[in-house]
């Protein structure tokens, strides 16, 4: 198994140890384009900036991308490691090295971690082999001496913990055959949202916008009534249509074609722009194994649509 322990601003780390939130957004201020250093479910710990060569936590890496600072903030909010969306970009912007206060809706990347873990000052792990020039952080093998000497000294305390990293909650979201299987850890809400929002290209899967900041990620299943954050419970839609698909206005069937109720018009003399939308085949993310769950569509069918 892979690691990484990724070089960790303070202040992120000490808001976020007293928050203890079930997800994070291990932010990056330049926005590189990519990250490849884990795959889903293996871990990324926390290391403080030099003198302080220590190991200080973790989580479990679910997905990275690059987003607008603001999309991050409405997707995560404290999770970001701050109380404000201008207290979190003031961070950012000390390691852009831009004037604080920036207009701009700057790109940052997002590593998305799941289950997070803060250890305590006597729980602290020396990064005894940590090179100076190391700027973002250093990738492990748990197959080598320094991996191992790291993941046994992190699995001790996640145990005392009663966090079993052989037992975590995992969510399989991939055909039993065929690809290589994606694993997820268990999504909290805004790795579901920005997820689902990637795997969507970006895109409203009803009415084809474009325009990020007015597309939601939507729970078939709403969240509350037992459904999950697993992304096949999700749809990337236009803010109005999300708004109509949970009031049971229109749906999706099954079979992937759009149905809109007669009661838009019975209701409101009005849904002209809606109904134009009715018997079309949504679009579907370019991977199979990210298709909305056709059992989750039939429950949508039966208990929120009104025919």
């Amino acid at each position: 198994m892979r690691l990484f322990v990724a070089i960790t601003d303070s202040d992120w780390f000490d808001y976020l140890s007293e928050l203890r939130p079930d997800e994070v957004n291990f932010w990056r201020p330049s926005g590189a384009a990519s990250f490849n250093s884990l795959s889903p479910g293996e871990p990324l710990l926390f290391k403080l900036h030099s003198p302080n060569n220590y190991i200080v936590g973790g989580g479990f890496f679910s997905h990275y991308t690059v987003l607008p600072a603001s999309f991050a903030w409405g997707a995560f909010g404290e999770k970001n490691g701050a109380k404000t969306e201008i207290e979190m970009r003031k961070r950012i912007e000390k390691y852009r090295r831009v004037e604080p206060g920036s207009a701009s809706d700057y790109n940052i990347g997002c590593i998305l971690l799941q289950s997070p873990f803060f250890f305590s000052r006597d729980e602290w792990i020396l990064a005894s082999d940590w090179p100076r020039q190391t700027v973002q952080g250093k990738g492990y093998l748990t197959e080598d001496i320094a991996g191992q000497r790291i993941w046994n000294e992190v699995g001790y305390r996640l145990q005392a913990r009663k966090l079993d990293i052989d037992k975590l909650d995992l969510e399989t979201n991939s055909p039993r055959y065929g690809q290589p299987q994606t694993v997820f850890p268990r999504l909290g809400q805004g790795a579901f949202r920005v997820i689902v929002t990637d795997v969507y290209q970006r895109q409203c899967a009803l009415t084809n916008s474009h325009i990020l900041h007015v597309l939601d990620a939507a729970h078939i299943r709403p969240y509350k009534e037992g459904g999950s954050h697993n992304p096949s419970n999700g749809l990337l839609l236009r803010q109005d249509v999300h708004t109509l698909f949970d009031r049971g206005y229109l749906t999706v069937a099954p079979d992937y074609r759009v149905e809109v109720s007669g009661r838009l018009k019975d209701e409101f003399d009005n849904g002209k722009e809606y109904y134009a939308l009715h018997g079309k085949n949504i679009v579907l993310p370019g991977n199979p194994s990210f298709w909305p769950s056709t059992e989750q569509l039939a429950w949508h069918n039966e208990y929120i649509y009104k025919p």
